[in-house]
């Protein structure tokens, strides 16, 4: 198996955690992005709301995809983790996602979820998108 990893400069090194932000299978062209979420550089939390928290992640799974040589309709299935009640917040993700997806539909599952990525992360998105196979 032939894998390239994806892990843009602007994101936080993944490294410590064991991860790269995303995994080509270069024959295939499978993109496989690992969790997104609203962390900045030093791996602290941007924003303390789950909508903020959501366009932040959707921002920097966007990154992922482009230096992956991909973009938003590549995507072929998301997972939101919500910390809670996914349904407690429908109301105000549901226009996040589908401004950023705009006419794009792709195979999504959401779920809520006791716990993330540490106690002041509310809201991971994870996704698969295709590339060029080799």
């Amino acid at each position: 198996m032939t894998k390239r990893l994806v892990n843009p400069t602007s994101l936080y090194d993944g490294s410590p955690f064991g991860l790269s932000h995303g995994t080509i299978d270069e024959p295939s062209g499978l993109l496989f992005v690992s969790g997104q979420v609203a962390w900045d550089l030093e791996n602290s939390v941007t924003e303390d709301t789950v909508a903020g928290q959501l366009t932040r992640a959707l921002e920097n799974l966007q990154v992922v995809l482009s230096k992956a040589g991909a973009g938003i309709n590549d995507l072929l299935q998301l997972r939101l983790y919500i910390r809670g009640e996914l349904e407690d917040h429908m109301e105000e993700l549901a226009p996040i996602l589908s401004g950023f997806l705009g006419t794009t539909r792709v195979a999504m599952t959401g779920i809520g979820v006791s716990s993330l990525a540490s106690k002041r992360t509310l809201v991971e998105v994870e996704a698969v998108a295709r590339t060029q196979p080799l």
